[in-house]
């Protein structure tokens, strides 16, 4: 991989190119990267009061029919952004569409339980469980064995 620098003080916004012939995992950790440094915090609401939250700290995010909730340790908050904004502006090696309703943070994941019908229960760390559609199964399994090639 190539990596150049220019820097030209009549720019007036940082501005990243990346030329490639596919995208690959190194270039996928580069968006991601590069992903996480714009998503600096998301805003909460529980009660009357506003919370600051990192996106590192929320276990996943599940839609109601009043809309997003963000679980964390600390508790459940109410969200302002949809839950396909969230998927868009949220790392893709950390966080993973479980199902229609809910966007997981993979590092909060603790096992997978396969059931009869094709579906996969999920357990987090907190001891929360939520269930992965048929739909999403593939791109998840394609997820965790990256992350395993990844640690090898």
């Amino acid at each position: 991989m190539k990596v150049s620098l220019r820097i030209d003080s009549q720019l007036e916004d940082t501005k990243v190119t990346i030329e490639c012939p596919e995208l690959d995992d190194s270039v996928q950790q580069l968006l991601d990267f590069i992903k996480e440094r714009e998503t600096i915090f998301l805003i909460g609401s529980k009660g009357n009061m506003q919370h600051i939250l990192k996106p590192s700290v929320i276990h996943y995010f599940h839609s109601d029919k009043d809309g997003v909730l963000a679980v964390t340790h600390d508790g459940t908050f109410r969200l302002k952004e949809k839950l396909y904004e969230l998927e868009e502006m949220l790392p893709k090696s950390k966080f993973l569409r479980l199902s229609k309703s809910v966007i997981a943070n993979l590092h909060e994941l603790s096992r997978f339980e396969a059931s009869f019908n094709g579906t996969l229960c999920v357990y987090f760390k907190s001891g929360a469980k939520e269930y992965v559609t048929r739909t999403y199964v593939p791109s998840i399994k394609e997820i965790l064995n990256m992350n395993r090639r990844k640690n090898n």
